[in-house]
């Protein structure tokens, strides 16, 4: 992933939808300057500045991040995929693949060390999100209550309401994160 791509990227959905700078900033609550260097290949946007511009322009994560177009079949190795959010502990996610559908799902995955957090803000209505923990345990927040889930549970929840991620127990939590995304405009492949 290149700076060059997420703003070419971004750039382009922008005009596809025909908003102006602005608008953008407003839907998505990045700040215009941000949004303008982005668009200029400056700065290093964080995983929430992603995912915001994302649900503003209906889009997957994964279409701001996608190169040349796919072949009909890809197979990734998840050290392939660059983390997108490192905790300061040692924890990452990594987006894996991205369905290339009307109603994308996207593939995470996720490792948080013990007490560590990641917060994310509301998605965009429709919205659902998967968890299924495959080593230790963590603590899912939807709505500010608490939901623990170890090793060989899953959880699923809507997306349109703040959420976290934070790690539990005494060892590292590994887990696999799907977003289900709803129908909308079609998206570059």
């Amino acid at each position: 992933m290149t700076l060059r791509t997420i703003a070419r990227n971004v750039r382009a959905a922008r005009v596809r939808a025909a908003l102006s700078q602005e608008e953008l900033s407003r839907r998505s609550q990045v700040s215009k300057g941000t949004l303008v260097a982005l668009e200029n290949m400056q700065g290093n946007p964080s995983l929430a500045t992603l995912v915001r511009l994302a649900d503003a322009l209906g889009l997957a994560v994964s279409a701001l991040l996608r190169g040349a177009p796919r072949q009909p079949v890809r197979v990734i190795s998840a050290e392939a995929a660059p983390p997108l959010w490192t905790g300061g502990q040692g924890g990452e996610a990594r987006l894996l693949l991205t369905t290339p559908t009307s109603a994308p799902v996207e593939v995470w995955r996720w490792r948080l060390q013990p007490d560590e957090e990641y917060t994310s803000q509301a998605h965009q209505a429709g919205v659902v999100e998967t968890v299924s923990v495959t080593a230790g345990r963590m603590t899912l927040i939807v709505d500010g209550t608490e939901h623990p889930v170890r090793a060989g549970q899953s959880a699923i929840f809507h997306g349109d309401a703040p959420h976290s991620y934070r790690g539990a127990g005494t060892g590292a939590c590994s887990l696999i994160m799907t977003v289900h995304l709803p129908p909308g405009p079609a998206s570059p492949a």
